[in-house]
């Protein structure tokens, strides 16, 4: 494809996405997915306590941070879109959208992007795509997005799976990425980003974009179980652990530290056949039972740890 030598400042990340706000929580997040390697390394943009952007079609990275720049100073979505689709000189080209911490949003679609291609704005939300199958993509993702309930990724992650039910990106489909930051910064970003998943070059990227979603909240739930056993809410603790598992039961370290956690709060007992489907399912799990008894992470007597190792006859 030629080029003009103005807009080679990122990928042609012709696409489909959506940023929004989450009305109950005040979170803010966006989505995408584009027959593109790795569209979550340049399109999504997003900071706790200010909003999101996206930048698309032919990208300007550069709107990413200047737009959550510009929203950082008080400077509104319509007013910041304006001010930096004004001074690009491919602003024909470009798609952009904006949202702030208040579910403001604006967007816009250059004249010269790629049919089939638009925007809608509307309450906490904004939905843009270029280069579609069809007309209909994203006002289905706005329909979606506005029907759907539960949290904010799941909302989202709805919108781009009604896109693709439209018909998508009209070169197919290749990588995708969610993030979701929290309404107030605190100032320590390992916090406020409360999830930051990418699928960078998949077969079906929106369905495992679902799947990792899946994955993620299971260990929110390891999360949530590991610190109810250190207040000591043991019932907490299990009801955690077990929604975890059941959301991702073929994995063995969720198997094996919640062994650990049942055993150093000493219940023992409980523990062990936890431990012995972790071993099942990899042997070598075995190798850290001894290597987590000096340190502490494991409080175990030599007596429980023959047990446990089946070096002891039951």
């Amino acid at each position: 494809m030629l080029v003009p030598d103005h807009l080679v400042q990122g990928p042609f990340a012709h696409t489909y996405s959506i940023v929004a706000r989450d009305e109950r929580t005040g979170d803010v997040g966006a989505g995408v997915q584009s027959h593109w390697f790795s569209v979550g390394t340049v399109v999504p943009w997003a900071l706790a306590g200010v909003g999101a952007v996206v930048t698309q079609s032919f990208t300007n990275p550069a709107f990413g941070p200047e737009g959550l720049r510009l929203l950082s100073e008080g400077i509104v979505p319509r007013k910041a879109v304006e001010k930096m689709v004004s001074k690009d000189e491919g602003r024909d080209f470009r798609q952009l959208a904006i949202i702030d911490s208040q579910g403001r949003s604006f967007a816009h679609t250059g004249r010269k992007c790629v049919a089939e291609a638009g925007h809608i704005c509307g309450k906490n939300f904004s939905v843009q795509a270029n280069m579609m199958l069809r007309d209909t993509v994203w006002p289905a993702m706005a329909e979606s997005f506005e029907s759907t309930d539960g949290p904010l990724a799941d909302r989202i992650v709805a919108a781009m799976q009604a896109a693709e039910a439209e018909g998508g990106d009209a070169r197919g489909r290749q990588s995708a990425a969610l993030v979701v930051v929290k309404a107030k910064c605190t100032g320590e970003v390992w916090k406020d980003r409360l999830i930051d998943l990418r699928v960078d070059d998949h077969r079906d990227p929106i369905k495992e974009l679902a799947r990792l979603l899946k994955v993620h909240r299971a260990y929110e739930s390891m999360d949530e179980g590991d610190k109810a056993m250190e207040g000591g809410d043991t019932d907490l603790a299990l009801s955690a652990y077990s929604n975890a598992q059941r959301a991702f039961p073929r994995n063995a370290e969720m198997v094996f530290w919640h062994g650990v956690g049942l055993a150093n709060k000493g219940f023992f007992e409980e523990s062990l056949p936890l431990f012995r489907k972790a071993f099942r399912m990899n042997p070598n799990w075995k190798v850290m039972v001894p290597r987590l008894l000096p340190n502490g992470l494991l409080r175990l007597d030599q007596e429980q740890v023959k047990r446990l190792l089946g070096e002891r006859n039951e």
